[in-house]
């Protein structure tokens, strides 16, 4: 959409709207359960649409580093999310061949905490 309110904004709306509107009202423990991930799933969508594209970009860049991949990034996230796939199989493979490039621990230690930025925030607390 090109307009007011953006996907983000939408997000939102809906996420606090099951939060505060819908979710009170609701008796039944399966159907709350379902309100609450839902509410959760919002809250992903929320931080991928602000978060995601500088978070891939730089899970691909690092992996690109530490693979000695001199190539340039793509522009597009589904290219960028193919290449973060495609590179993290290569790095994958190395490490299963015992074959470990040097910076490969500080590499996963900040992906995993960037993909907590996105899926869990408060579990980055506990991360640390």
């Amino acid at each position: 959409m090109q307009d007011r309110p953006n996907a983000a904004e939408l997000a939102q709306a809906v996420r606090e709207f099951i939060e505060t509107e819908v979710l009170p009202q609701i008796d039944d423990p399966r159907l709350r359960f379902r309100a609450l991930v839902a509410i959760n799933g919002l809250g992903i969508l929320e931080r991928e649409i602000a978060l995601g594209t500088p978070l891939v970009r730089r899970e691909v860049d690092s992996l690109a580093r530490l693979l000695g991949h001199a190539d340039p990034l793509p522009e597009d996230l589904e290219d960028l999310r193919r290449r973060a796939s495609d590179l993290n199989r290569e790095l994958a493979l190395l490490i299963r061949a015992g074959d470990i490039p040097e910076g490969t621990l500080a590499h996963l230690l900040a992906t995993v905490a960037d993909k907590l930025r996105i899926a869990s925030p408060r579990y980055l607390e506990r991360y640390r």
